[in-house]
């Protein structure tokens, strides 16, 4: 008598690929459904935050706004307000975003998370393309000097990317339980905005108020990318353990939302 046949099992590195060639599909379908093929196409996924970025560099610099530092206005505008579109935008991107992807989950391979991924990727993406454009450009024409430290630069820009990935799978996961967290989010990021660090430094600030800012994660990542750039010229005040902390809390929370709500997602 024949034994059953054993049950294939998929390798890891077969599951990889296969989970590469998922999200780089759902990458080129999201390009496509955003930008288009009209104009220039997907070059406005970096274009679009550079223009809010020089938008804001070049008002701040005309009305002579104060910081609270000596350090120049442009230089001081792309590492706050480059910042900001990094992890803001995340969170923006992964609300509401499984339900106009409900026909894909009928793809054995299309998981939840897959969505979140191709999207988060996308604007992690543009938000790094734009700041390391504007970096050369305003470097080349002496706007600004060269980072101090590039490594301090490029951990911190990675520290505030995990922070708007992690919270951006909490809430979109929590609005595919509760339509109110659309409602919510978009205020909430608007408070959240003057409050992150993009428009001030810390050490300018009373003890009292450096004590309640540095509560919030994505100040230190803002402290530590400007420390990478003009580290000698200021005092920064930073704890990256800390921030690794809260980043890593968000992401057990966001991903144990989102494993319950991919049990519950009925493809259309």
């Amino acid at each position: 008598m024949k034994g059953s046949a054993p049950t294939p099992h998929t390798s890891l590195a077969a599951s990889w690929a296969i989970q590469r060639r998922v999200i780089g599909a759902l990458l080129m379908r999201e390009v496509l459904t955003r930008f288009g093929r009209h104009n220039i196409g997907f070059l406005w996924l970096f274009v679009e935050p550079m223009l809010f970025t020089l938008g804001v560099t070049i008002l701040w610099s005309v009305a002579g706004a104060a910081h609270g530092s000596d350090l120049p206005i442009t230089a001081f505008a792309l590492t706050g307000y480059s910042s900001v579109l990094l992890w803001r935008n995340m969170p923006g991107r992964c609300i509401g975003a499984i339900e106009p992807n409900l026909a894909l989950m009928y793809h054995r391979h299309v998981k939840v998370i897959d969505i979140f991924a191709a999207r988060l990727l996308l604007e992690a993406a543009g938000a790094t393309i734009s700041f390391m454009v504007l970096s050369l450009i305003f470097s080349v024409i002496g706007w600004i000097s060269p980072p101090e430290d590039i490594g301090k630069v490029l951990f911190a820009w990675f520290m505030l990317a995990w922070f708007g990935f992690s919270l951006a799978i909490l809430m979109g996961a929590w609005s595919e339980q509760s339509e109110i967290v659309d409602k919510l989010w978009h205020p909430f990021s608007y408070l959240l905005f003057p409050l992150s660090g993009a428009a001030f430094m810390v050490d300018a600030l009373p003890t009292t108020a450096q004590e309640f800012l540095l509560l919030l994660p994505m100040v230190h990542g803002i402290e530590l990318l400007r420390e990478g750039y003009f580290g000698s010229t200021f005092k920064a005040h930073y704890d990256i353990g800390y921030m690794a902390v809260c980043c890593a809390a968000l992401n057990l929370i966001g991903f144990a939302k989102m494993r319950q709500i991919s049990r519950t997602v009925m493809p259309e």
